[in-house]
């Protein structure tokens, strides 16, 4: 168990975590907010690709669960 800690302690490096931190605090800098009908256009798109692929899968469900019964 001792052995097993040990090893992943010299695995974590404290440098390799600062180094990975501040990326990520460089990409939420240069991040932007959308505007109003950029957001409105991107939850529009998103909407009709879950209702298409809702849609598919209770198809598939449909086929799934009639056609057995009709033969």
């Amino acid at each position: 168990m001792q052995d097993n800690l040990k090893d992943i302690s010299e695995k974590i490096n404290l440098e390799d975590i600062s180094v990975k931190f501040n990326e990520y605090i460089r990409i939420l800098k240069l991040a932007k907010r959308p505007k109003r009908d950029e957001f409105f256009k991107i939850s529009k798109i998103a909407g009709a690709a879950m209702a298409l692929i809702g849609f598919i899968g209770f198809s598939i469900y449909l086929l799934m669960t009639v056609l057995p019964k009709g033969f």
